[in-house]
């Protein structure tokens, strides 16, 4: 499948997000030969826990999956850039590569704040694509923060 492809999978996670009430943000964690090890969707507010954000479920699902934690050779579409938590994770995940959809202003740790999966002092680097499908995955989170404004929450 194409990245393209690939990121409609975690849209698909971004939209099971959302209709929980969560921030819409989707994670799909793909081998090298093209089959799905993990996937996840935000569940901090369901689970009242801090670091369920769509990668980590992701990530423990393909941890789990694959009896490793070594997740060589796979690549993570993640709708949003990864948080500096994320990114870390995705880090000693060893996973190879990280495609996502839109930047992250606040947050984002692969380019926008920091570049931890490019920092030379890790001991592992991440190969990332950044922008595949930016507009959706951004129009998702526009759309979820104006219904959370007009609901008077923020």
């Amino acid at each position: 499948m194409s990245p393209e492809e690939w990121m409609a999978v975690a849209l698909a996670e971004a939209d099971a997000a959302a209709a929980l009430g969560e921030v819409p943000v989707g994670c799909v964690v793909v081998s090298a030969e093209g089959s799905v090890l993990g996937r996840g969707h935000n569940l901090r507010e369901r689970d009242q826990d801090p670091t369920a954000h769509a990668e980590m479920v992701a990530i423990r699902a393909a941890s789990e999956a694959t009896r490793s934690w070594r997740l060589e050779g796979a690549t993570a579409y993640v709708t949003l850039e990864p948080c500096v938590m994320c990114a870390g994770a995705l880090v000693h995940a060893r996973v190879e590569r990280v495609v996502y959809g839109c930047d992250d202003p606040k947050g984002g740790a692969l380019f926008t704040l920091y570049q931890v999966g490019a920092d030379a002092r890790l001991n592992h680097r991440l190969d990332v694509i950044r922008g595949v499908e930016a507009e959706a995955c951004a129009a998702r989170l526009r759309a979820f923060f104006m219904r959370l404004r007009a609901q008077g929450k923020k």
